[in-house]
């Protein structure tokens, strides 16, 4: 079961969602790999390393929440 959960963060981290929108400040482009990471914020082509760092931080803490919770579950059933 290990094994089949280090596969599958593997086969996430692999993986890229990126969105663009055209926007008012104009074209915003967002890429995160699959298990969540920031991999590239930019504006009109020019990254801005400023909001990738504060996305990182706000999606890690996220995670964090999340995880608190599901452990929590567990917890109950184990």
């Amino acid at each position: 079961m290990r094994q089949q959960a280090q596969a599958i963060q593997k086969q996430l981290a692999a993986e890229r969602v990126e969105v663009i929108k055209q926007t008012a400040k104009g074209l915003l482009r967002i890429v995160l790999s699959g298990d969540q990471k920031v991999q590239e914020v930019s504006w009109d082509g020019v990254r801005d390393a400023e909001l990738e760092a504060t996305l990182s931080d706000a999606l890690y803490k996220s995670q964090m929440v999340a995880a608190g919770k599901l452990q929590q579950l567990t917890e109950g059933h184990t």
